[in-house]
């Protein structure tokens, strides 16, 4: 019963990019920040790129950058673009039909997720990578860090 993390790995991706828009960063470097295997970093970079998000150059220097202004880019454009599903899944085995719960149980729920994922889906839409990246800045400012890594 896992959560999917891929949204959420793509936007720390899309932040990290955010604050360096001048240079191309690796995914070797960005694998680092989330702490996890470039691979990873490489499959939703491909993801990121087909949905017009990020850009590659390849080479010596080479490396992802944004497309475009952190702040044109919607949390929910993300979220498609990394084909995140629906964060509410019914049984993944059909519940005992003899139940009067059981049988009832998933009709229930329908609307009501349909009604949640619509309220997601407009928050998403109204936030941006650029708010993220605002609000990582202002945490670190806040704490006092130095901006090394």
């Amino acid at each position: 019963m896992n959560a999917s993390t891929r949204l959420t790995i793509a936007l720390h991706i899309l932040t990290l990019l955010a604050s360096n828009p001048e240079e191309t960063v690796t995914s070797e470097y960005i694998a680092g920040s989330v702490n996890t295997n470039p691979v990873v970093i490489r499959r939703l970079l491909g993801l990121l790129r087909t949905a017009g998000l990020v850009v590659s150059q390849s080479g010596i220097g080479g490396g992802w950058r944004l497309t475009g202004p952190p702040d044109s880019i919607t949390l929910l454009a993300v979220r498609r673009a990394v084909n995140e599903g629906s964060p509410f899944n019914m049984h993944h085995q059909q519940p005992n039909p003899s139940c009067p719960v059981g049988r009832h149980i998933q009709n229930a729920l329908v609307e009501v997720y349909a009604r949640a994922e619509r309220a997601l889906e407009a928050e998403l839409a109204g936030a941006t990578v650029g708010q993220l990246l605002e609000s990582v800045q202002s945490r670190h400012r806040d704490a006092g860090e130095s901006n090394k890594g």
